[in-house]
């Protein structure tokens, strides 16, 4: 079986190969911008092609690998499709915040990992916090204070943890 994904980075996915391949138990085949992966059973390949996608934007190579297990998932949210603004940068930056500090935050109260490249911002964690962290990163792209978006996160924790969900 055989699978062809697009990437942008194909020098990153090189420099891990032999890695990648021990881990996921497949085959890579890169040319120019198509990598091309080959496994045992089109299962491998799924979850393999879930942590290429992400290991292709800036997560490092654990964060991606996260993605071999079903509890993980990850979602790719593009700032366009949220705002009519034009400044994307300054949309960016709020989202990123000063030395990371909003993502670092943001991933301190959801459990999950983020990356922010181009107009992307890109989401590993476990399935059920994604949806959390999705809205989180849409309400920063919208506009809202960062002091709210974690107030609202802060109390959807206290909430699960009165009802022993975590």
């Amino acid at each position: 079986m055989v699978k062809t994904l697009i990437i942008k980075s194909a020098r990153k996915i090189l420099q891990n190969k032999l890695e990648l391949e021990n881990n996921l138990k497949i085959k890579l085949f890169i040319k120019g911008r198509n990598l091309t992966l080959s496994g045992n059973n089109e299962i491998d390949e799924y979850f393999a092609s879930r942590v290429l996608q992400a290991f292709d934007y800036r997560f490092l190579i654990e964060d991606a690998l996260l993605l071999k297990s079903e509890e993980y998932d990850f979602k790719i949210i593009n700032i366009k499709s949220h705002t009519n603004r034009k400044d994307l940068g300054v949309i960016r930056g709020r989202i990123i915040g000063t030395k990371g500090k909003t993502l670092k935050v943001l991933g301190d109260l959801t459990g999950c990992e983020f990356a922010v490249k181009d107009n992307e911002v890109v989401i590993i964690g476990l399935s059920e916090r994604i949806h959390e962290a999705e809205k989180a990163i849409i309400s920063l792209i919208k506009g809202r204070k960062q002091g709210n978006v974690y107030a609202n996160l802060e109390r959807i924790n206290r909430i699960k943890r009165k009802r022993g969900d975590y």
